[in-house]
């Protein structure tokens, strides 16, 4: 009898082992996963609209750039690790719409597009961006005359998408001409006037790069009368240019 529930004490000891291991192994893997491959993020402000709403939850191609060691990027309080790269792939390119870490403060990210590259010059004048000299493709595509908005139907590269500008603001009207330091990014937000980017901080490192943003999984949206969140069921599985 002693023998038996001996036997039963040891099977259960085996089977909670084995379930331990396993539950452990799924966890790496999925912080594997997440680190390596595709990590979820959601949007937090409007700095990106028209192509990026608030709610928007977004997968980001943590190897568009190239395979990183797992956990090798890490910003977690004082602890900021540079990313270890077992080999480069693509480039970062115009157009391309990025999750980076803050360089103010590496504990937040940021999205922004890619506008300029290293070694080239930027220059804005009347919100028009100029890059090496050359005004970027913007076609004006509709207003908003209520509050002065207007929408601009921009192509870059193989890349279209739309910037949104508020007409009445002034103050970011111009950026002086400067050049790009190697290995350093200047991004803005598709939402020209709301948005704090480069004009403001200065640019990206490379290093601080997590991955380009590339597919909205889901959006939730508020009702700005009640204050229920709904799901945005008409941006749900929508690729993001």
């Amino acid at each position: 009898m002693s023998e038996l529930i001996e036997e039963k004490i040891l099977n259960r000891k085996k089977t909670f082992i084995k379930m331990t291991r396993d539950s452990f192994i799924i966890i790496i893997s999925l912080l594997i996963f997440r680190s390596v491959l595709f990590e979820p993020y959601r949007i937090p402000s409007g700095s990106m609209i028209p192509t990026l709403e608030i709610g928007d939850f977004i997968l980001v191609k943590k190897f568009q750039y190239g395979l990183k060691v797992p956990f090798s990027d890490i910003a977690l309080g004082n602890i900021n690790l540079t990313p270890t790269y077992l080999f480069r792939t693509n480039e970062v390119e115009r157009g391309d719409i990025i999750v980076f870490k803050y360089p103010n403060d590496l504990k937040i990210n940021y999205i922004k597009r890619v506008i300029g590259l290293p070694g080239e010059t930027i220059e804005i004048k009347n919100k028009e961006v100029l890059i090496n000299g050359q005004k970027m493709s913007e076609k004006l595509i509709a207003t908003k005359n209520n509050d002065n908005y207007e929408y601009f139907q921009t192509t870059v590269n193989d890349k279209e998408f739309v910037v949104k500008k508020d007409m009445d603001n002034i103050y970011k009207l111009n950026f002086k001409k400067t050049k790009i330091p190697e290995g350093h990014y200047f991004v803005m937000g598709d939402n020209r006037d709301n948005s704090s980017d480069s004009r403001a901080w200065g640019f990206v490192p490379f290093e601080n790069i997590r991955g380009r943003a590339f597919f909205v999984w889901f959006s939730m949206k508020q009702d700005s009368y009640s204050g229920q969140m709904t799901i945005n069921f008409d941006r749900i599985f929508k690729s993001i240019n």
